[in-house]
């Protein structure tokens, strides 16, 4: 005699995140957002390449600056994975079939993490070429092959990934929709304006300061004191945010009532 997982409420963690993809496929929010993403990264691209003058930029960071307003929706897409059940009360359903909260957590988080990076890397590669096509005549595109441009090209993708994640986790640590997006609002951007107001001593750290002048970065990026930090380095401060606030947001969920 056989016992489904749907008896006896041992999901595996496909099945787990397959049940995650179905959910965030379903919303027309997430295509809308994902669409907005890719749209405004093109288009920003375009509108910064026809106004490039000089020759000597760094002109794949260029191509690249129309990212940050889909880290922004990308983030808040994380927050609403989580947050949006406990305003349903859809999250009692969930933990009540699937009593492995941290599973539950992990897949909502691998679900979220192919979706950004995929979007991420499209819009990445899309609007460096669009860029490149927008610059004025006797300007050269930057190419692929040349040192640095694709890493930071597929380094902006993982960026859009580890933004989400940070996201979700907030979500999973507030529980509460805006005020988990005013958290992330305010530690992704109005932190940093802040921080190059008062102090700049901590401005290469932040989120979006790594993701615009670290990871898509090619030309070594300085600004007044501040020394920016390497791709790499930029890259791993961010799983490092990503893997905390998941962390700790799993810790929680395994531990408060729903």
């Amino acid at each position: 005699m056989t016992t489904t997982a749907a008896t006896n409420g041992r999901y595996r963690f496909s099945q787990v995140a397959r049940m995650e993809w179905i959910k965030v496929r379903s919303l027309r929010s997430t295509w809308w957002v994902l669409a907005v993403t890719v749209a405004g990264a093109v288009g920003i691209a375009v509108a910064v390449g026809v106004n490039t003058e000089d020759a000597a930029a760094d002109l794949t960071n260029n191509a690249l600056a129309g990212i940050s307003l889909g880290l922004l929706l990308i983030g808040v897409l994380g927050v609403l994975m989580m947050t949006g059940e406990y305003s349903s009360g859809m999250i009692r359903a969930t933990l009540a079939a699937i009593p492995n909260r941290p599973l539950v957590l992990a897949a909502k988080a691998a679900v979220l993490g192919v979706v950004a990076l995929a979007v991420g890397e499209a819009a990445g590669f899309i609007a460096f070429f669009a860029g490149g096509i927008a610059l004025p005549n006797g300007i050269p595109a930057p190419a692929l092959g040349q040192p640095g441009v694709l890493r930071a090209v597929v380094l902006t993708g993982a960026g859009f990934c580890l933004v989400g994640l940070i996201g979700l986790g907030l979500g999973a640590i507030i529980r509460h929709t805006p005020a988990a997006i005013a958290v992330l609002v305010g530690g992704v951007y109005v932190l940093a304006q802040l921080v190059a107001a008062f102090t700049q001593t901590l401005m290469a750290y932040l989120p979006i300061s790594i993701v615009a002048n670290s990871l898509t970065a090619v030309k070594p990026m300085t600004e007044d004191q501040v020394h920016f930090l390497s791709p790499w380095t930029g890259l791993g401060m961010l799983c490092l945010y990503a893997a905390t606030t998941l962390g700790i947001g799993a810790w929680l969920l395994a531990r408060r009532d729903a």
